[in-house]
């Protein structure tokens, strides 16, 4: 139970990081990681061998409450001067060391929770 707890809370400040990094880290968006930690932690109850892909599967849910609530998150700032903003995705999208990457040039813009 103690790496399930410890992945969550690494999950949770590396989230953080990167939501404060891009200026966005307000209440009702801590609320929002908050509830993928709460789900996440369900998950590896079930799957304690999962601890490696959480980090990946609770940005990708925090990506997802933000698209439903406020918008795309976290823009590429790459490729911003095209006029075509468009989010980074998290690869792998199960697996370990995710990483946010932009489709577009399908190059790895910075491991999660290193945004800047």
């Amino acid at each position: 139970m103690a790496d399930i707890e410890t992945a969550l809370h690494e999950a949770r400040a590396q989230i953080l990081s990167d939501l404060t990094a891009r200026d966005v880290a307000d209440a009702a968006v801590v609320s929002l990681v908050e509830q993928a930690v709460t789900h996440r932690r369900w998950w590896l109850e079930q799957w304690p061998d999962g601890t490696e892909y959480v980090l990946g599967l609770v940005a990708q849910d925090v990506q997802d409450a933000l698209l439903e609530a406020y918008g795309r998150w976290p823009l590429c700032t790459a490729c911003a001067a095209d006029g075509n903003p468009h989010a980074l995705s998290v690869e792998p999208e199960l697996g370990p060391d995710p990483h946010w990457v932009c489709g577009k040039q399908g190059a790895a813009v910075a491991p999660v929770g290193k945004l800047v």
